[in-house]
């Protein structure tokens, strides 16, 4: 019996639930496919650009940890690891967006193109076959870095070689600036070019920290689900709560700066390509949408973890954690469905597709959970505990 099994029993049957509510609620989507093809992608693409931020903002997260040496990741690594091995999932529901992209972007259809310059003047990098291969690029340096991260955090399971430390944190500086590199593309790529005329050189970065609250978020969510349960029941301490709550605070606050900052800058300089985009979003009812991140994604939880008690408490900071997982969704919704609808639309795709992906992934990453153990059992953090617990007491 694998140690996630022995700690949590009714682990497989959430595992098997979660995968049966995904399919469920992606079948009557496959259905309305053929009824209306561009809302299904589009809705698609929200629940797509939901599992991978969580996947790739899992390994970013491990990588930062094995460059800092944080005690946030000492109880998360273990999860953040899980996600990050659910990327080839992720690459396979690549496949039917790929198959849909004539219905999401509009420089994929020739007579857009050419009764459009800008259009056409980005043809050099907006065209189809660029577009695949550009993908397959991306993923092929996801999967290296995400199997050399997970081989050599096995190898630091079976033996306290010193070296396998410093090859993780080897990878893990130029793999973060990859990694950054390779997100900020794919955000062009899967997001920006939804409305092709728009750009912005913080863009990139925008993408990056949500996926970083998504990451932090999700683990933040299972840690304290795991909170009463040995091994981690012993490292839930005052003090470790303040960590996991700090770094939730500052991914809060880093992706609230960089996106004011590129909402500043495009508005000062009332370019009517660049502000087109915000246009889109603060009006026709959509602004709503947007007082409501603001409010939700940003204020509510910024008072909230500034708040020890709440920090203090694993069911409030839980609660926390799942709101920000579940305003996440919100904001893709906000960033993808103003390029397909003038006015506020909240189809029922919107809500089944990514609770469809979302179960599937869930129940995939709960498989890899039970696959190691969930505490490293060489982590120079790890075996300080006892003394530092003695130290305290």
């Amino acid at each position: 019996m694998s140690e996630i099994e022995a700690i949590l029993p009714q682990v497989k049957r959430i595992r098997y639930s979660a995968l049966g509510v995904g399919i469920i609620a992606l079948v009557p989507c496959v259905i309305g496919a053929f009824f209306d093809t561009r809302q299904f992608f589009h809705s698609y693409l929200i629940a797509y650009l939901y599992v991978l931020g969580t996947t790739l903002g899992s390994m970013g997260l491990v990588m930062l940890y094995h460059l800092t040496s944080g005690y946030w990741g000492l109880i998360t690594r273990r999860l953040l690891e899980s996600a990050s091995r659910t990327l080839p999932l992720v690459a396979l529901f690549t496949i039917p967006l790929l198959i849909g992209l004539p219905q999401i972007y509009q420089w994929t259809n020739a007579a857009a193109v050419a009764a459009d310059r800008r259009l056409q003047a980005k043809q050099f990098y907006l065209t189809t076959p660029l577009f695949v291969i550009r993908e397959i690029i991306y993923f092929a340096l996801w999967f290296a870095m995400a199997y050399f991260l997970n081989r050599w955090s096995a190898e630091q399971d079976a033996t306290d070689d010193p070296a396998v430390l410093k090859r993780l944190r080897f990878i893990s500086a130029p793999g973060l600036v990859l990694l950054c590199l390779s997100i900020t593309f794919a955000g062009v790529d899967w997001l920006m070019s939804l409305e092709p005329h728009y750009y912005s050189t913080t863009f990139g970065f925008r993408i990056i920290t949500g996926q970083a609250v998504n990451a932090m978020a999700f683990s933040v969510v299972l840690a304290m689900a795991l909170a009463a349960k040995n091994p981690i029941a012993p490292l839930i301490t005052k003090k470790r709560l303040r960590d996991l709550g700090n770094m939730l605070f500052a991914m809060i606050m880093l992706w609230a700066y960089i996106g004011f900052t590129e909402f500043l800058i495009i508005w000062a300089g009332n370019i009517p390509d660049e502000t087109a985009w915000f246009r889109h979003r603060f009006w026709a009812g959509w602004g709503r949408l947007a007082w409501l991140l603001l409010t939700f994604h940003f204020f509510v939880p910024f008072f909230l973890l500034l708040q020890r008690a709440v920090k203090h408490r694993p069911r409030l900071l839980m609660g926390v954690a799942a709101w920000l997982l579940f305003m996440r969704v919100v904001e893709l919704f906000w960033m993808v469905e103003p390029s397909e609808h003038a006015w506020f639309v909240l189809h029922w795709m919107d809500v089944l597709v990514p609770v469809g992906l979302a179960g599937i992934w869930l129940s995939v990453f709960l498989w890899q959970l039970g696959e190691r153990p969930l505490m490293p059992a060489h982590d120079p953090l790890f075996e300080e505990q006892p003394r530092e617990q003695q130290t305290a007491g």
